[in-house]
């Protein structure tokens, strides 16, 4: 059974995403950037959430939906990025316009501030693939050490295990020699009867004659 929380989360992501991508048609570029930004909040409390399940095949499949979600979050991601690069050179061009003797040192200065505003777009980008790299990487190392905690777990629950089955070996291999033990000391005390007995008896058989 999964996580109830959780199945809220994912609902009020896939609602989300929904209206960024109505937004990213309607060029909202405010309104969609607040949209990510929120998108990205709840994304982490799915993450903690899936973390936190002690079903190992429900966290499985839960972790599975993260991954998903973040897929799609950065698909979305990657084309405000474009919708914005896009609106802002447009802007530049449109700014700055005049007539005038110096109408191409304006359009020179104008290249060179599209060229700068690339150049940082993908410095930008570059930045936010790295992070994202990081993220990634922290969620799959805090998986790793939950999952080494709960075989630590494991494994000190088996040893206990093997330590009592051990203890109960000793237990029964002292009883086996002590039953060995009587049961020869009753077949000595038996022999030594029977000798007894048989001599008694040719003491007697002895006398009758």
């Amino acid at each position: 059974m999964s996580s109830i929380p959780f199945e809220r989360y994912d609902d009020e992501f896939q609602s989300l995403t929904n209206q960024v991508t109505q937004s990213l048609r309607d060029d909202d570029i405010e309104f969609t950037a607040s949209l990510l930004s929120q998108c990205e909040d709840l994304l982490k409390q799915m993450s903690v959430e899936a973390r936190g399940v002690d079903d190992p095949n429900v966290k499985r499949d839960l972790l599975g939906k993260v991954r998903h979600c973040k897929s799609t979050l950065s698909g979305l991601r990657d084309e405000f990025k474009q919708k914005k690069g896009a609106q802002d050179r447009a802007n530049l061009m449109v700014s700055g316009g005049g007539g005038g003797g110096n109408g191409d040192s304006k359009n020179a200065a104008k290249e060179r501030l599209l060229q700068a505003q690339t150049t940082i777009e993908a410095q930008n980008e570059s930045l936010d693939r790295a992070r994202r790299v990081m993220a990634d990487t922290e969620e799959v190392g805090m998986e790793i050490t939950a999952e080494l905690g709960r075989n630590r777990e494991t494994l000190e629950t088996s040893h206990g295990r093997v330590r009592e089955v051990a203890g109960l070996t000793n237990r029964a291999r002292r009883l086996l020699q002590n039953m060995n033990r009587r049961a020869v000391q009753q077949k000595l005390a038996l022999y030594t009867i029977a000798i007894v007995i048989v001599i008694v008896v040719g003491i007697i058989l002895w006398n009758i004659k």
